[in-house]
């Protein structure tokens, strides 16, 4: 038997996580946590319409949904999930979302608006197409774009994917920080309330943007992923130091052997120094040495990430409708 079942974060959370370890796509914003941290944060004005598709009582995915006038969307948001999916498990994609469009079909909801998805998404690989077979209305279109570099054995190798320009550009950068004084730049995986503090205090303080953005909602939320990603040893808080003093922070988090640069911030007052591009540059390095298969900058085309030898992956919004 196969079947849509409604529930809540606590009812689905070991299904979700299983599913969620087991998938060979790319959900970190649509892990259980992360899910569940939105909605707590960001959920007002929306009904919870988180669902799991059964075959023979066993969970073979799950709809992280919400619903407002009618229409179906993931839970989160596009500030602060770089992209989107539904967790399936592997194999059942195809009997997965033939249920989940009966249940849409069958219900009062006339549509579902997903974003952002990746383009080898299950959304875009199957979801689409199953929805197009039933002769349902489907739109997807560009939204913004993903970067990310795929990382060699060695730094040797990772400095000949970029120009020569900018070889050159990123080396005597890090030679002029030298000559400035002793350098370090360090990983935690816990993240003290201190070094989280500074974090913080450097992204407000780095760009007048980042200072808006974040929000009292939006730093309790900050907070909240921080603390949950060490929990899952996913956290890498990269502390870059000059004569040991802190001047640059980049938030990263570890998922399936990849590096996500979510964030980062800096002490203005060494922005003559590059030290917002430098303590990228040093993160990368770290990856490298650490074996990390994908350096992911995550959404969004600024220059720095394609200086630092990002290719770009487009981003899209699918609608499907009845």
């Amino acid at each position: 038997m196969i079947e849509f079942v409604p529930g809540n974060f606590q009812d689905f959370r070991d299904q979700w996580e299983r599913v969620y370890k087991a998938s060979e796509t790319r959900l970190l914003f649509s892990s259980p946590g992360w899910s569940e941290q939105w909605w707590k944060h960001f959920g007002a004005g929306s009904e919870l319409h988180l669902g799991a598709v059964r075959e023979n009582g066993s969970t073979i995915g799950i709809a992280p949904l919400r619903a407002k006038d009618g229409t179906l969307y993931f839970i989160g948001g596009d500030n602060v999930c770089d992209f989107l999916d539904f967790p399936i498990e592997s194999g059942k994609e195809n009997l997965f979302f033939d249920t989940l469009l009966e249940h849409l079909t069958t219900s009062e909801f006339h549509s579902m608006d997903l974003m952002p998805v990746l383009s080898d998404s299950n959304v875009k690989r199957f979801l689409t197409g199953r929805a197009q077979d039933r002769g349902l209305a489907v739109s997807c279109s560009p939204e913004d774009v993903t970067v990310a570099v795929d990382l060699p054995g060695d730094l040797s190798s990772y400095l000949s994917l970029l120009s020569g320009k900018q070889r050159h550009e990123i080396l005597r950068k890090e030679r002029r920080l030298n000559e400035e004084g002793e350098i370090v730049y360090r990983i935690t995986e816990e993240g003290t309330k201190s070094e989280i503090d500074t974090f913080l205090r450097f992204f407000r303080e780095s760009r007048e943007d980042k200072n808006k953005f974040l929000t009292d909602d939006m730093e309790m939320f900050f907070r909240a992923i921080i603390d949950m990603a060490a929990a899952d040893k996913m956290l890498q808080l990269g502390i870059l130091e000059l004569n040991k003093v802190q001047v640059a922070v980049t938030l990263c988090f570890t998922y399936q052997n990849d590096m996500y640069l979510y964030n980062s911030g800096y002490n203005p007052d060494y922005r003559p120094l590059s030290i917002g591009q430098l303590s990228k540059y040093f993160c990368i390095k770290r990856s490298i040495e650490s074996r990390k298969r994908r350096f992911d900058f995550l959404k969004g085309a600024e220059k720095y990430k394609f200086h630092l030898g990002g290719s770009e992956t487009q981003l899209f919004r699918c609608i499907i409708k009845k």
